[in-house]
């Protein structure tokens, strides 16, 4: 075995490596995906995350008392926004807890938190280290006209906070945002509790139906539609769109590729099990004897692939996603599937060799001791026809030799139609994430800077900047939305008939909305199951008072879900146009009172590339990995090729075949073949890319496109791999041994 294997060191490498990177490519991506999924349950499970939250102006005794009946846990918070005294007045948000049982902070660095200590304070560690504030240090929060300052007893993280929305940006400036956990005994006067925390056993609506029997409340949110919780949630959802096709097609292509590779090599030994047979060995010790050649580099291949993928590929996701989200911790994740797949190639592996050691094991030994004879053909409907006789002698030769060869054949087209499915999937991926963000930031918003107003803003003040800017109003609120028994939190957008802001349709064409119309986003109108005249009913987050509207129109959104209407039309619902931001089209530097913070359009753009990093990386990782597996597919092919065709070639040299004719006919079939399997990978990739889209959760409308710009570097990298290998082994014409090639087989 050991010298067969250095003989065809080459062939065993491509084993192994094709087995290795299989499963490299499936436990680690999905390792990644497994890593978010298991770190966050595990953080959520330690600190006890909150089933739901409740709000209201105020919780008394009497209410918690009546949820308590039904709810497991109960905890009851007041939720203040204040800011910090400092440079630029950073907004923290303060909970000021009654119990610490449920959404527990979690220290990382002092002591633990205490709900009898009135003096400290438990601070978001990732503000903390931006502004350079340490355990011991005294903090001052303004809020509601007045000021406490309290010593930082502990750093730590919050699980309501893995994702923190920033005001002027997509990602969040943890040096101008931040969260703190107080006791409720630190509240300077008497504390009216806002917000009830709830654990129960119910399913969510379950539990709603019995809150709404029991209590007066204005808003009730479940820990899905939470804002850190969804944005997580998505953000794991585009991993795993991922991770659910790529990895698959990864495996599939592997197997194929060890299949049509194990039987070439068994194959090619079949003097040698001749020999064996002659000289008495057993049928069943020759069998054991080639199976070990498919087992070990196939079980040493699956087995560093199982090791080395979840410590490395998802290693290169979390340090740029660690730069948005906050968790203590970020693990690779482990499931028993990398274990059932890697097992699975093996015993293939195994199972192919077997096949094929058994077919030749019956034959007897004279019949063995000689080379394989050619497969025979019929003559096709195509050779019986006029054109046959119009054809090229290499075309002939390549249509007769691909029918004698019809697996072969198969196996190189669905290998090319494989890998061109992941790198059509893969640049798609990537074609769609730059057209969101052309289509949001480039079609939709025309300003230069987006304004975000102060609670407290001066009216006049705000007028003179809306004037000396030539901006105008809007108004982005988060609302509750109900609809054929589905509700969700999503955005409500309200703007004047503006320039700086334009609506499109599906096709990124621009739509006019009416006034009093109420248009939904096509991506929320799909999961709700609503069209043109349905009414839905809605509220805006903090505020009790439900309005039914009927959608007048759809319009297309990449980015953020929600209905969109004009100030008039929201007036004709009885509710106040309160104005949030002002956009305008000049680049805005100067500091009013009244302005909290400025966004740029290129602070927008960077912040939408930071956020997309990840997902970006994913893509580039398969777009190597499915290069790295077209290379060694079509290397074994064309290895499997040559073999084969090995004693045609060399009868083609003894007729007087000159060496550059013989590389044209086996350039000629690799490109056939090459070409097919690229024609058949481009809808299949095209599928692919529309899986993964559908499943890219709730926030951002894909809409699937193929690109000439995609099928074209997809084109380039194909046909550049499988020219190239067909050069490379066109060159052992001139080295083909006659002798063996042309031995009887008689």
């Amino acid at each position: 075995m050991l010298r067969d294997i250095k003989i065809n060191k080459t062939q065993f490498i491509a084993i192994f490596l094709m087995a290795f990177l299989g499963i490299f490519a499936y436990c680690g991506i999905y390792g990644e995906y497994y890593g978010l999924v298991q770190t966050s349950d595990e953080y959520y499970d330690l600190t006890n995350m909150a089933d739901g939250w409740v709000h209201n102006t105020d919780f008394n005794t009497s209410a918690v008392d009546k949820v308590n009946e039904f709810a497991t846990q109960t905890d009851r918070q007041a939720v203040i926004q204040s800011t910090a005294d400092m440079e630029n007045k950073p907004d923290i948000k303060l909970h000021f807890v009654e119990k610490a049982t449920i959404s527990k902070f979690y220290v990382i660095e002092g002591k633990d938190f205490n709900v009898d200590d009135d003096s400290g304070v438990w601070l978001d560690c990732r503000f903390a280290e931006k502004r350079n504030l340490k355990v011991g240090d005294n903090i001052t929060f303004e809020f509601d006209g007045g000021k406490i300052t309290k010593e930082i007893k502990g750093l730590g993280y919050s699980p309501e906070y893995i994702y923190e929305s920033s005001p002027n940006s997509l990602t969040p400036d943890f040096s101008e945002i931040g969260f703190a956990y107080l006791s409720h005994k630190a509240y300077p006067t008497n504390l009216d509790y806002d917000t009830l925390l709830v654990k129960y056993n119910y399913s969510d609506s379950d539990f709603k139906e019995k809150l709404d029997d029991s209590i007066d409340y204005l808003s009730f949110t479940k820990k899905e539609d939470q804002l850190s919780v969804a944005k997580f949630s998505d953000e794991m959802a585009q991993h795993k769109m991922i991770g659910d096709v790529f990895p698959i097609v990864f495996i599939i292509v592997t197997f194929l590729t060890l299949l049509t590779t194990m039987t070439r090599i068994v194959t090619h030994q079949r003097s040698q099990i001749g020999i064996l047979k002659a000289v008495g060995y057993k049928d069943k010790t020759i069998i054991l004897h080639y199976i070990s050649y498919g087992f070990v580099p196939v079980l040493l291949g699956a087995i560093l692939g199982l090791i080395t993928g979840p410590m490395i590929i998802p290693r290169m996701f979390y340090p740029t996603m660690s730069a948005t989200y906050s968790m203590p911790s970020w693990n690779p994740g482990f499931d028993m599937s990398f274990i059932y797949i890697a097992a699975l190639m093996v015993v293939s592996s195994i199972f192919v060799t077997y096949l094929t050691c058994r077919q030749i094991s019956k034959e007897n030994p004279a019949n063995t001791l000689r080379p394989k004879p050619p497969n025979a053909s019929s003559r096709s409907l195509i050779e019986k026809s006029g054109l046959w006789n119009h054809l090229s002698f290499n075309l002939r030769w390549n249509w007769r030799d691909a029918r004698r060869n019809k697996f072969r054949a198969l196996m190189t087209i669905i290998g090319v139609m494989g890998c061109v499915a992941l790198l059509i999937a893969a640049f798609g991926m990537n074609d769609c994430m730059g057209q969101l963000k052309t289509w949001e930031y480039d079609d939709i918003s025309h300003f230069e800077s987006k304004l975000l107003l102060s609670s407290e803003a001066n009216p006049m003040e705000l007028y003179y900047i809306l004037n000396y800017t030539n901006g105008s109003f809007i108004m982005q609120q988060s609302i509750e939305m109900k609809a054929n028994d589905m509700e969700d939190t999503v955005m409500l957008l309200v703007s004047n008939n503006t320039d700086l802001i334009s609506y499109t349709d599906n096709n990124r064409d621009s739509l006019e909305i009416d006034e009093g119309d109420v248009s939904i986003s096509a991506k929320l109108a799909d999961r709700f199951n609503l069209t043109i005249g349905d009414n839905i009913r809605w509220h805006i987050v903090g505020s009790d008072e439900w309005v039914t509207s009927k959608i007048g129109q759809i319009h297309a959104e990449p980015v953020s879900q929600g209905l969109i209407m004009s100030p008039d039309t929201l007036e004709d619902q009885g509710l106040n146009f309160t104005p949030t931001n002002i956009v305008t089209p000049e680049k805005f530097g100067e500091k009013y009172d009244s302005i909290k913070s400025v966004s740029s359009i290129d602070g927008l753009k960077k912040s939408w590339d930071q956020i997309t990093t990840s997902v970006m990386m994913m893509v580039y990782v398969v777009t190597v990995v499915a290069v790295a597996l077209a290379i060694l597919v079509l290397y074994n092919l064309e290895i499997l090729s040559f073999t084969e065709m090995g004693r045609e070639i060399a009868t083609l040299k003894v007729l007087g075949f000159k060496t550059n004719v013989l590389r044209k006919l086996l350039l000629t079939q690799n490109i056939i073949f090459t070409a097919i399997g690229f024609i058949l990978g481009i809808p299949l990739g095209f599928y692919f890319m529309t899986l993964m889209m559908n499943a890219a959760g709730d926030s951002l409308y894909y809409i699937p496109t193929l690109t000439w710009g995609n099928i074209l570097l997809s084109a380039i990298i194909t046909f550049t791999i499988s020219i190239g290998v067909n050069l490379l082994f066109s060159d052992r014409i001139r080295s083909l041994d006659m002798v063996e090639a042309l031995k009887d087989v008689d």
